[in-house]
C-alpha cells in the first residue's frame, strides 16, 4: 500500500495513539447506555432470535474509527516518489609503453628492472577492472603488444611475454610514445592516459620524444613518465668467454627529457630506484587517476492525501445514512 511513498508530516502518526482511548470510551458508555427495568425472570426470553441490526449496532462506532484512521494518513501527507537513477561507469583508458632494452635486464631491482616492471604494471591493471588498458613495448623501435581491452587476463598474458632481445636493441622513446598515442588518439574515454617506463636515454627512432608529447597534447592524453634505475652504477649481466658475468654500469636516464614530456601533457615524472619505490609509484598514479561515476537522479513526488480524504468523506457518509435510518437508536 506504502510501496514508494513517503510522508511530508511522520510524526503526526502519533495521533493514532487516540484510538485506543476512544475504544475504552465507547465500550465504557455503551455499558452505562441501558435502560432499567425489573422483571421476575429472563426465562421468556430465552431463544429470542438476534436480529441482522443488532449483529451490526457497532457498526457506526466502527466506521467512526476507520474515517479517524485515514484522516490522521491524510494529515501526515502521503507522497508517491518516482525515481530514476542512472549510474554510468565511463572507465580510462590506459596506455602503458614499456622500455625492453638490454639495459631493462640491470638488476638494481628484483630481479631486474623489466621483470620488476612488469610485475608492478600487471598489479595495477588487475586492481582497475573497469578500464581499458593496452601495452607498447620498445627499444630501438616500437610496436604493439596488446591493444585496448577490458579482458586483463589476456593483456596480463602478453605482459609476460614480453621480453628483452623481442625486436632491435636500442632507446627509441618518441617511437615508443607515438606508438601508444595512435592506440588512445580516437578514444572517447573521458581521459587517456600513457604510462611510459624506461631506464636510458633515447637514441634511436623516427621521432623525437618532445614531437611526440606535443601530439599527445593535442589529443587530451596525458603522459606520466618514469624513470627506472638506482642512482650510480647498477649491476648488469654481461656474457664473457667465462660465462654470464655481472658488471657495474653506470646508470643513465635522460631524467630532463621525461620531465618535460610529463609537463607538456599534464602529467608526472617519477623516478623509481627500488621495487618498493616503482610500487609507490603505480599507487599514486592509481590514485590520481581514478574512474569517474556519472549519476543522474530524477525524482518527482506526487500528493496522495486526497484519495484518504475521499474515502474517509465516503466512508462517513455511510455512518451518518445508517446512523439515521437502519441504525437508528432512541436516547
Amino acid at each position: 500500500m506504502f510501496h514508494n511513498t513517503e510522508f511530508a508530516n511522520p510524526e503526526l502518526f502519533w495521533l493514532f495513539l487516540l484510538i485506543p482511548a476512544l475504544v475504552a470510551w465507547y465500550i465504557w458508555k455503551y455499558r452505562e447506555n441501558y435502560s432499567k427495568m425489573t422483571i421476575s425472570g429472563l426465562s421468556h426470553f430465552k431463544g429470542a432470535p438476534v436480529t441482522l441490526r443488532q449483529r451490526f449496532i457497532h457498526l457506526p462506532f466502527v466506521l467512526k474509527i476507520l474515517v479517524l484512521s485515514l484522516l490522521i494518513v491524510a494529515l501526515t501527507r502521503p507522497q508517491s516518489s518516482s525515481e530514476r537513477e542512472d549510474v554510468s561507469i565511463e572507465g580510462i583508458d590506459i596506455i602503458m609503453a614499456i622500455d625492453i632494452s638490454s639495459s631493462m635486464l640491470a638488476q638494481d631491482l628484483q630481479p631486474n628492472r623489466l621483470e620488476a616492471s612488469k610485475k608492478v604494471a600487471i598489479d595495477f591493471a588487475k586492481g582497475r577492472p573497469n578500464d581499458r588498458m593496452g601495452l607498447v613495448i620498445f627499444s630501438g623501435e616500437a610496436f604493439t603488444q596488446c591493444p585496448l581491452t577490458t579482458d586483463h587476463q589476456v593483456l596480463e598474458h602478453l605482459f609476460t611475454e614480453a621480453r628483452s632481445g623481442m625486436i632491435e636493441d636500442g632507446t627509441a622513446i618518441g617511437d615508443g610514445l607515438a606508438t601508444a598515442i595512435s592506440r588512445l588518439k580516437d578514444s572517447q574515454a573521458i581521459s587517456k592516459v600513457i604510462i611510459l617506463i624506461t631506464d636510458g636515454v633515447s637514441n634511436m627512432g623516427a621521432l623525437d620524444a618532445s614531437s611526440a608529447a606535443e601530439i599527445a597534447k593535442l589529443y587530451g592524453i596525458r603522459v606520466y613518465t618514469i624513470g627506472v634505475g638506482t642512482m650510480g652504477t647498477a649491476p648488469y649481466p654481461v656474457q664473457t668467454p667465462f660465462g654470464v658475468q655481472m658488471q657495474q654500469v653506470e646508470v643513465k636516464i635522460d631524467e630532463l627529457l621525461l620531465q618535460q614530456v610529463a609537463d607538456m601533457t599534464d602529467g608526472k615524472y617519477y623516478r623509481a630506484t627500488s621495487n618498493k619505490k616503482l610500487q609507490e609509484i603505480y599507487q599514486d598514479i592509481d590514485t590520481l587517476e581514478k574512474s569517474k561515476i556519472d549519476v543522474t537522479v530524477f525524482s518527482k513526488k506526487s500528493e496522495e492525501f486526497h484519495r484518504w480524504v475521499l474515502a474517509a468523506a465516503l466512508l462517513f457518509l455511510l455512518m451518518i445514512v445508517l446512523k439515521y435510518t437502519w441504525l437508528k437508536t432512541l436516547p
